[in-house]
C-alpha cells in the first residue's frame, strides 16, 4: 500500500467543490478533493455514473461503452493511497496476455506483449533485422515517457512559458515528427511499423501527425502490462465511486447540469435540469471541453468566447461501435485484436482529413469473455467491433440510414476473417454511432477523444486545467491537458486537483 497523504482537516474546512462528469476523469479529480477534506458533489447527467465508461446490460451480456484498455494501473491505485486505503478492496484487476493480436489481410498474425523473448520471435517473424531497430524504438520511448509522462503528464500548463521550458528536451526528442515517421527511422516492416504506432488512435490521434512524444504508450504497457477489470471497465468506474462515497462524497445521477452561474469573475452556483441549485467554493468540469463553454457557461462573454475559438480547433474523430452477443466460446481469439485493412495511411487520410466512409476499415476487437467469462451467460460471448469514423463535422451522413448497412460490413468482415458463421450465431446486437457520441455525452460533433492530440493542441494549447478568466473553475478530462485516454484523464485530475487544493486551501494569518 503507498503512503497516505497526512490531512490537516483545518486546511479545508467548510469547502465546497462540484464536479460536473463522473467519467474517469471527474472520479478521479472527486476522490482527490474529498480525500483532502473538501466537501465534493459530482453531478452527471445519464443514469449510470461513467461518462464514456458506460455499459449496458442485455440478454443476460454485459456490454462495456467505453475504454476496455487499462494500463498504468498505479496512477489508479494512487487514488486509495491518498488515504491509505487499497484498491482492491473495490476493484479486481486482470492481466491480458498477449496485449493485442494484430492481424492483417494475407493473415500474418502479430501477438503484441512485453514479453520480450515472444515479441522478439514475433518481430523476427516480420523481419530479423528488426529486432535491433526495435531495441533502439524502447530506449527513445523510454526517453519521451521520462519526459512527456513522468514529467509532463500531471503538471498544469498554465502559460506560455511553462510550455518553452519544457520545449528544450521535447525539441531534443524530435516531437515535431509524427509517432509514425519515428517509428518508421527505426524498423523497416511495413507491418511492424503499423504494429508500432497504431497507438495514437486509442487516444484519437492519427499516427501520421500525432506527436512522437505518444511513442510512450509503449513505454507505459511494457513496463504497467495491460489489464481488464473483472466485470467490465464499469466495475472499474463503479469502485472508484464507491470509494469517492465512503470518504463521505456526494453524487447526483441523471440530472444534467443545465448552467453555471457565475458572479464577478467566480462561478458561484451550479443548477441541473431538476431544478436542484447549489452554491459552490469551486467547479471543476468534466463534460465535454466545448459543451462546458458553449452551454454551461452560456451567460457569460468567457463561455461564448472560447467556445467560438474552440470550435476553430480540430477535433478527434468518432467512432462507430458494433456490440454483439454469440452463440458458443472463442479461446482461440484473444481479448484485445486489431484486424488491419489493405490500407493503413490512406484510410487514415480519409478519416482524418477527408471525411469519407470508406469501402475498407481497421477494426479493434474487444473480446472480454475470454480473459472474464462473467460477462456473458454460459456458453456465450461477449464482442464489440469498433471503427475509427470522421467525425460529424466532416462526414455528415444519415446514422439511422448508414448505421446498419455499416454493422453488417463490419459483422461480414470479422465473419470472413474469424467466425465464418457469425450472422447465425449472433443472440443480440445494437450499434452505438457518432450521433450518439454527440447525443449522450454532449460530445462536439460526435468526437470520441475531444480536441485531436496535434503538438499545436498540447500542454498550454489545450483547454487549461484552471481557467484563465473564471478563476475558480477547472476542467478535468480529454480536453484538457495532458489529453484522453485511462491514464491521461486520470492525470488532468492531478494536475487540477493540484491547482484546486492550492487555490482552496484557507488562508490562516500568521
Amino acid at each position: 500500500m503507498g503512503t497516505h497523504q497526512a490531512i490537516d482537516p483545518a486546511r479545508y474546512e467548510g469547502r465546497s467543490a462540484c464536479v460536473i462528469g463522473s467519467g474517469f476523469g471527474g472520479m478521479a479529480l472527486a476522490i482527490r478533493l474529498q480525500s483532502a477534506g473538501i466537501a465534493t458533489t459530482v453531478v452527471e447527467a445519464r443514469d449510470k455514473p461513467g461518462g464514456r465508461a458506460y455499459f449496458w446490460e442485455k440478454d443476460g451480456f454485459t456490454f462495456d461503452a467505453g475504454p476496455t484498455v487499462v494500463t498504468d494501473p498505479d496512477c489508479l491505485r494512487e487514488l486509495w493511497d491518498l488515504t491509505g486505503h487499497d484498491m482492491a478492496e473495490d476493484v479486481e484487476l486482470m492481466p491480458v496476455m498477449p496485449f493485442y493480436r494484430l492481424n492483417w489481410p494475407d493473415g500474418t498474425n502479430f501477438d503484441y506483449s512485453n514479453d520480450e523473448a515472444s515479441l522478439n520471435a514475433e518481430i523476427a517473424k516480420l523481419n530479423p533485422e528488426d529486432i535491433a531497430g526495435y531495441q533502439r524504438f524502447l530506449e527513445y520511448s523510454e526517453g519521451v515517457y521520462q519526459e512527456g509522462y513522468l514529467k509532463l503528464g500531471t503538471v498544469p500548463f498554465l502559460d506560455f512559458k511553462s510550455m518553452l521550458k519544457a520545449a528544450p528536451a521535447l525539441v531534443k526528442k524530435q516531437a515535431w515528427r509524427s509517432v509514425y515517421s519515428m517509428v518508421s527511422s527505426f524498423v523497416k516492416s511495413e507491418k511492424l511499423r503499423e504494429a508500432l504506432s497504431f497507438h495514437t488512435l486509442l487516444v484519437g490521434g492519427n499516427p501520421m501527425t500525432t506527436s512522437a512524444i505518444y511513442a510512450l504508450i509503449h513505454k507505459l504497457e511494457k513496463d504497467g502490462g495491460v489489464w481488464w477489470t473483472r466485470g467490465g471497465t464499469n466495475r472499474l468506474i463503479a469502485g472508484m465511486v464507491r470509494h469517492f462515497e465512503r470518504l463521505g462524497g456526494t453524487i447526483r445521477l441523471g440530472d444534467p447540469v443545465v448552467q453555471v452561474h457565475t458572479f464577478g469573475s467566480r462561478a458561484s452556483e451550479v443548477e441541473t435540469a431538476s431544478g436542484w441549485r447549489e452554491r459552490f467554493d469551486a467547479v471543476a468540469s468534466n463534460a465535454d471541453i466545448v459543451h462546458s463553454y458553449r452551454d454551461l457557461l452560456s451567460g457569460t462573454k468567457r463561455g461564448h468566447d472560447y467556445a467560438q475559438s474552440l470550435s476553430k480547433k480540430r477535433f478527434s474523430p468518432s467512432l462507430f461501435v458494433v456490440h454483439f452477443g454469440l452463440e458458443g466460446t472463442w479461446p482461440g481469439i484473444p481479448h484485445h485484436m486489431i484486424l488491419f485493412g489493405p490500407r493503413y495511411k490512406g484510410l487514415l487520410d480519409d478519416i482524418y482529413d477527408l471525411g469519407v466512409l470508406p469501402q475498407d476499415f481497421s477494426i479493434y476487437l474487444h473480446h472480454p469473455t475470454v480473459t472474464d467469462p462473467g460477462m456473458a451467460p454460459k456458453g456465450k460471448s461477449t464482442f464489440y467491433a469498433l471503427v475509427p469514423v470522421a467525425h460529424m463535422g466532416k462526414l455528415a451522413v444519415d446514422w439511422d440510414e448508414i448505421g446498419p448497412v455499416l454493422e453488417k460490413r463490419i459483422l461480414d468482415e470479422i465473419g470472413r476473417r474469424l467466425i465464418p458463421d457469425i450472422h447465425d450465431r449472433i443472440v443480440t446486437k445494437f450499434h452505438y454511432a457518432p450521433k450518439d457520441f454527440a447525443h449522450d455525452l454532449h460530445a462536439h460533433l460526435g468526437s470520441a477523444f475531444s480536441l485531436e492530440p496535434v503538438l499545436w493542441q498540447s500542454a498550454y494549447l489545450r483547454g487549461h486545467n484552471r481557467d484563465d478568466a473564471i478563476e475558480n473553475f477547472y476542467l478535468v478530462g480529454a480536453g484538457t491537458h495532458p489529453g484522453a485516454g485511462i491514464p491521461g484523464v486520470v492525470g488532468s485530475a492531478k494536475a487540477t486537483a493540484g491547482l484546486m487544493l492550492e487555490d482552496l486551501a484557507v488562508k490562516t494569518s500568521a
